[in-house]
């Protein structure tokens, strides 16, 4: 093949290539990054909606905002994108998955692992399990709630929506994704524009980039300072979705994501 056309070949399998990595990237925007994009809404009412709720006063709004923000950069900007979607199995992720990393040990002839390594693994599965129950029921049962439904008819309505998902997995998760997408990607876009419209009228909440916010709110010895954290850690709930769904999309897609 000459030079020039053995070019234009590499450039479309680029192309094609870049094509089916932006495809994957709206598949797992729509599976992996669901819960991310709802949790922090209900989770920042609930730092001043709780038992042990904040005052709602402007520099406790802006303390529990940067709490949120910067509970997303840590754990999920940096510590599972730069850190843990790196400690794959053969491209799959998950408990299991790093289970299957642990070298075994021969002893008497009979392969073993760690059995602490193998209890700490088989808890962390558990946890993935019981979140995988709990955290689609909260998050379709906030949503329905922020729809001023009848409350008498949420509970109805959020189990007929999960039946509705549950049954549409056993299609695969490419199709899930392909639904879901763009849905997702409406969603961010919609609260992308309702965000703005209110920091150009409240610009002060751009404070909440500056940690010393969020440090300010816990140290602040005030009723529900530290307790806030069991709300904000809501923010990040779903967030290893990004893990376990690696073998689904691949880091690259789940990343760019």
């Amino acid at each position: 093949m000459p030079v020039a056309d053995a070019s234009i070949a590499t450039t479309r399998r680029d192309g094609a290539l870049d094509n089916r990595q932006l495809i994957l990237a709206l598949g797992a925007l729509g599976v992996v990054y669901g819960d991310l994009g709802t949790n922090p809404l209900f989770a920042l009412r609930e730092c001043f909606a709780s038992s042990h709720p904040l005052a709602l006063v402007p520099a406790n709004v802006i303390g529990a905002v940067s709490l949120a923000l910067w509970a997303l950069i840590l754990v999920i900007c940096i510590k599972y994108t730069v850190f843990i979607l790196r400690a794959d199995n053969e491209g799959e992720g998950g408990t299991l998955a790093l289970l299957g990393k642990i070298p075994p040990t021969v002893r008497d002839g009979v392969a073993s692992r760690p059995l602490v390594l193998v209890m700490v693994l088989l808890f962390g599965s558990a946890l993935l399990l019981g979140d995988g129950i709990v955290t689609p029921a909260i998050s379709v049962l906030s949503a329905v709630e922020g729809l001023g439904v009848d409350q008498a008819r949420v509970v109805s309505y959020t189990v007929v929506i999960l039946i509705a998902l549950f049954a549409a997995q056993r299609y695969g998760t490419h199709r899930v994704g392909a639904v879901f997408g763009p849905v997702m990607l409406l969603w961010f876009a919609a609260i992308a524009v309702m965000g703005v419209a209110q920091i150009v009228q409240q610009p002060e909440i751009l404070r909440a980039i500056d940690p010393r916010y969020a440090v300010a709110v816990l140290r602040s010895g005030q009723p529900g300072s530290y307790l806030v954290l069991n709300a904000i850690i809501l923010v990040v709930a779903g967030g290893e979705a990004l893990y376990a769904d690696l073998g689904h999309f691949g880091r690259g897609p789940i990343v760019r994501a």
